[in-house]
């Protein structure tokens, strides 16, 4: 699994005009389900992101984690993100799980979220989603499992 982490001070999805998941302070992570990926991926990949320091302490270095702060997690499945794009001018999709397989995963990901922590919102897989956005840094990474 791959994860886009973002810490944002804000952040919502809107499907068709209607948000469907929004934070403050915390998380929006973009995930992405390979075909290898199985729920001990997604147990490991949650765990990063409850414990990966990357909000500041009092000395302004980052060594707080999610859990630290208690902030929000939005998450929200984005295939595009395990796309091969090495070769040509166009990315290439085969290296994403199949839809059955990724809904799945990215289902089973929420629901460990959400016994694991007391702010968890969510996009809708596969929808056509707006993702609005206060990168709070920025601060970016790209995590895997």
């Amino acid at each position: 699994m791959k994860a886009l982490l973002q810490r944002v001070s804000q952040a919502r999805v809107e499907v068709a005009g209607q948000v469907v998941g929004a934070i403050e302070q915390g998380l929006l992570v973009l995930v992405g389900v390979e075909p290898q990926d199985n729920r001990a991926s997604a147990d490991k990949l949650l765990q990063k992101l409850l414990n990966y320091r990357v909000f500041s302490d009092a000395a302004g270095k980052m060594n707080l984690s999610l859990r630290d702060v208690g902030g929000g997690l939005l998450l929200v499945s984005q295939f595009t993100l395990v796309a091969d794009t090495n070769s040509g001018l166009r990315p290439s999709f085969s290296s994403a799980a199949p839809p059955e397989l990724g809904a799945q995963l990215f289902d089973y990901l929420l629901s460990q979220a959400q016994l694991a922590h007391p702010v968890v919102a969510c996009g809708e897989f596969g929808a056509d989603m707006q993702v609005h956005l206060v990168n709070d840094g920025p601060v970016t990474f790209l995590l895997q499992s």
